[in-house]
């Protein structure tokens, strides 16, 4: 531990001497309250350091402690159902012990260092050492496990960090089944090296891995724009741009109940305190749908990170790396994790500030010039991956965009482009219509669609097919909304009128989905599938009346239309034999319109024929 005197003092911005010999990044505790700050700068003998907690009444000449390590979270069983703040706080813990307000340099245990865990050694391990069996203490090597919660096992492995990676190393000792702390020993090796069950692991660094995948497997979400049009492959990334009020916190809360990820981490990043209180009232009480039981709530495979708009602007800065670290640590025992950062924009304004303060040349609208770098840092350790331990798992990381004014050209998003691949873009008139998910069908974009395509096509051949003729129906029923908001619609043929009334079918009937119906809230794949099937059918079919002389106000008198938009709501998941039923009046209907059509065309034909004296 070095020491060293705070000498100036610019908001969350410290200057100290006399650390000059301390590591970039390193641990700093400042003032007599021993407030938690990170050095960013070396300056010859002095260290520039941002804390992460409120610094009033620090003056100069407070000492300032360099601790040697940098900043880093406690990575063991128990995280899971927790509520953190940036630097891994236990807010509920902290609200028993100080109250509604957090007190500058208040401390909580990250992890419960009393309780004890039930651990079950790896049968494998224990059968080799009791054969004397050499086992290699090597990095990822499982050593057991122990039950978290009902729906996550927490596996205990050997941590790369330990001085464990020579291959003459071998474990000598392996803990019995029993009950321990995580701070107890589960193994040791054979040069005196103790393995405990919990690690300390530095937020900026990722975890090592031995391969990436191509991300070929979609994370289904049950929304139908997102999962058939847009999708996300497990270990992917995409951004949700909007302006106020557009939805992208309603979207990520749907994401984050439905989606099959196993594990969630919801990183409330610079969010206002009353959005914050809701998700962490209602992840509380939402069951999880994943789970065989009615009464798993949701938090059993959640955690949350709650640094909302009124805590210290720097702590904003390191939440969302606090997020990824505990998100990297379950994809490493084989999980699959979804992230939610909410949100990417208040991250950067921190940036933006801290960037301010300590006097940096300013690029566009303010931003410091390596805002790109930071962004590229963070979406980076998502993807698809063969771990240490030789199983695959992912971090996907979904983070949300606040352009001011919604103007999707301002530098957080432009540079967010840059580095995802899946574009959720939120319209504001559809939200002002109620449309929700409010998610621009002519600016969203995905780049995983051809990679999750064999997957897909497991389900159903068609998909690419009925995926390529919808997106291709809306454009066009775009190009013709111009025109009719100068000539009308009555000017069209029949033809072009049918291409508004069935993109009018796919907006109410797929597109639009309802998170308070029981049944729309969540979408199968399979009923995701027929639904866009059934419209495109319906398309095909009803164009073929009209080329043989069927007026579309004959297609319009079926009510076919209607029934079609309510199959949404009416069909559950797990009765989709009611949509082939429904399939099979359609043709029906259209059969009898094609025959009375085509007897009119034949007569009309021969009738013509009779007058010009010409034979059919």
């Amino acid at each position: 531990m070095q020491e060293g005197i705070v000498r100036q003092i610019s908001g969350p911005i410290i200057r100290v001497s006399g650390l000059g010999k301390a590591g970039l990044f390193d641990l700093v505790e400042v003032g007599d309250k021993r407030i938690t700050g990170e050095i960013i700068r070396l300056e010859g003998s002095e260290a520039i350091v941002q804390v992460y907690e409120d610094n009033t009444g620090l003056k100069p000449g407070s000492p300032a402690f360099s601790m040697g390590r940098p900043l880093s979270v406690l990575l063991g069983p128990g995280l899971i159902g927790n509520i953190y703040d940036g630097i891994q706080r236990p807010l509920a813990l902290l609200y028993e012990q100080d109250g509604t307000f957090m007190k500058a340099g208040c401390r909580g245990k990250a992890l419960d260092t009393d309780k004890k865990w039930r651990f079950v050694p790896d049968p494998d391990l224990v059968q080799k050492l009791a054969s004397n069996i050499k086992i290699t203490a090597a990095p990822g090597l499982v050593l057991g496990s122990i039950k978290e919660t009902e729906s996550i096992t927490c596996k205990i492995m050997i941590p790369f960090s330990s001085n464990t990676s020579s291959s003459q190393e071998y474990i000598r000792h392996l803990s019995c089944q029993g009950d321990y702390s995580i701070f107890e020993t589960a193994a040791k090796t054979d040069l005196g090296n103790e393995i405990k069950f919990a690690q300390w692991w530095p937020v900026r660094q990722s975890r090592p891995i031995l391969s990436r995948h191509s991300p070929v497997k979609p994370l289904l979400t049950g929304q139908r724009v997102i999962d058939i049009f847009f999708p996300l492959s497990k270990g992917g990334t995409a951004a949700i741009p909007g302006g106020f009020g557009t939805g992208k916190t309603m979207i990520q809360h749907a994401v984050a109940k439905w989606c099959d990820a196993d594990v969630i981490i919801y990183i409330g990043c610079g969010e206002r305190g009353n959005e914050m209180t809701d998700v962490l009232t209602e992840f509380q009480k939402l069951s999880d749908p994943r789970s065989c039981s009615q009464d798993r709530s949701l938090m059993e495979r959640t955690l949350l990170i709650a640094n909302t708009s009124n805590m210290p602007v720097a702590a904003r800065e390191v939440s969302i790396y606090t997020g990824i670290t505990i998100a990297e640590f379950y994809r490493d025992m084989g999980y699959h994790v979804a992230v939610m950062a909410d949100s990417t924009s208040r991250w950067a304004e921190a940036l933006r500030e801290l960037s301010g303060r300590m006097e940096e040349m300013p690029a566009e609208e303010g931003f410091p010039a390596y805002l790109p770098a930071r962004l590229a840092q963070f979406y980076e350790r998502a993807g698809y991956v063969q771990t240490l331990s030789g199983e695959e798992g992912s971090v996907s990381i979904i983070g949300a965009v606040s352009p001011p004014g919604g103007d999707f050209s301002e530098p957080v998003t432009q540079h967010t482009k840059r580095f995802i691949r899946c574009f959720w873009a939120l319209d504001r008139d559809l939200a002002n219509a109620r449309h929700y998910p409010a998610i621009s069908w002519t600016d969203s974009y995905s780049e995983y669609a051809e990679e999750v395509q064999g997957w897909w096509e497991q389900i159903s051949v068609h998909w690419f097919e009925a995926r390529k003729a919808c997106l291709n129906l809306l454009k066009q029923e775009q190009r013709l909304s111009e025109i009719v908001r100068l000539i009308g619609a009555d000017a069209l043929p029949d033809e072009q009128k049918l291409i508004l009334l069935t993109a009018q079918i796919v907006k109410d009937g797929f597109l639009q989905q309802n998170s308070f119906d029981e049944i729309d809230m969540y979408c199968v794949p399979d009923k995701q599938i027929k639904l866009l099937q059934l419209m495109m059918e319906f398309h095909e079919r009803a164009n073929a009346c009209i080329e043989l002389g069927a007026p579309l106000t004959k297609i319009t008198e079926t009510k076919i239309r209607q029934e079609m938009c309510r199959l949404k709501s009416v069909v559950e998941n797990n009765s989709l034999n009611k949509l082939d039923e429904f399939e099979e009046n359609m043709h029906k209907i259209f059969l009898q319109l094609e025959k009375i059509y085509r007897a009119r065309l034949s007569f009309l034909q021969t009738a013509d024929s009779g007058k010009t004296g010409k034979t059919l």
